[in-house]
């Protein structure tokens, strides 16, 4: 969106960095989940909430991972609040389970980080017999960000704090199949494109904004990171070898990869917004699918029916 050193209105550019957005902000008695936190900008977005005195409950695929990022958070942050949960978002049972683990903590629930995501992968189905992509970046949160509505909104109420949804989606979006998204041919493997099936899972995400329907103390909102070196482009190895090299000159550090996701999770200015796609910290406009009101009722009502219990 903007020149990389240029800043937009709110005061941050895409050099910005994750603690430099949240500086000076006391996120003391917030608890946050952060799916995919055991790398990339999903650790330093946990590290960064940690620091701002959040409660953070890492949801990651593997925990062993997980655990090691909270040993090293603990080194720089003591008296950080950090829980490791499993959670795998390509199936269903395990969102279910997470879920039930976490309520029976009895934790608030006032950040819902949606970060977790696969791109561009070879075309695969996940346990619930769903293409890979749509299931981890679009159904599993789906389903986890429905099953936690109700935690929000009593934490919400009882803490008289504003909660919100970040969803960390891409640019991508707007290279997604032609009409949006290929409800009669989710699971068809004839046709599929990596790098569309991405924009079009990642779309779907955006869609979450029906929540501010409701009426409720709840923000939900969604993002393009940047382009960052990350492990996504595992599954392209020509294109990640040449990103490895030229990464660094051209592309944002995991630090400035995670600036607008704290932005919009702890940014005072971001209160009460909601149902908006942000970039480089700055609001941004998403494409014209994701503004696709009937695509997006369309959407809703075909994901709750891939999630309802059978």
């Amino acid at each position: 969106m903007w020149p990389f050193g240029w800043k937009g209105p709110s005061g941050f550019s895409p050099r910005s960095t994750a603690e430099q957005v949240t500086e000076g902000i006391d996120a003391t008695g917030l608890t946050a989940i952060v799916t995919g936190a055991s790398s990339g900008i999903g650790t330093e977005t946990s590290r960064v909430l940690a620091l701002r005195g959040a409660h953070v409950v890492m949801a990651v695929r593997n925990v062993d991972s997980g655990k090691k990022v909270k040993e090293e958070i603990l080194k720089e942050i003591p008296n950080a609040k950090i829980d490791v949960m499993q959670l795998d978002l390509s199936s269903m049972e395990s969102v279910r389970k997470f879920v039930s683990e976490f309520i029976s903590l009895g934790l608030p629930l006032n950040l819902l980080i949606n970060n977790a995501g696969i791109m561009a992968a070879p075309f695969m189905l996940s346990q619930d017999n769903i293409e890979m992509q749509f299931a981890t970046n679009h159904v599993g949160h789906f389903l986890l960000t429905e099953l936690l509505l109700d935690t929000m909104k009593k934490s919400a109420s009882e803490s008289n704090r504003e909660g919100r949804i970040v969803i960390i989606s891409s640019d991508a979006h707007h290279f997604t199949y032609r009409g949006g998204i290929r409800f009669d041919k989710i699971n068809d493997e004839s046709g599929y494109n990596s790098m569309q099936a991405y924009g079009q899972s990642k779309l779907a995400n955006e869609l979450t904004r029906r929540l501010k329907e409701e009426g409720v103390d709840i923000t939900a909102n969604s993002l393009h990171p940047g382009s960052i070196m990350t492990n996504l482009l595992r599954f392209h190895s020509v294109i990640h070898s040449f990103v490895s090299m030229v990464g660094r000159f051209a592309l944002k550090n995991v630090q400035q990869g995670a600036a607008t996701t704290c932005y919009v999770a702890l940014h005072p200015h971001v209160k009460g917004v909601s149902g908006e796609y942000f970039m480089d910290s700055n609001l941004s406009k998403a494409g014209s699918y994701a503004a696709d009101v009937e695509l997006a009722k369309k959407l809703w009502d075909f994901t709750a029916s891939l999630t309802s219990p059978k």
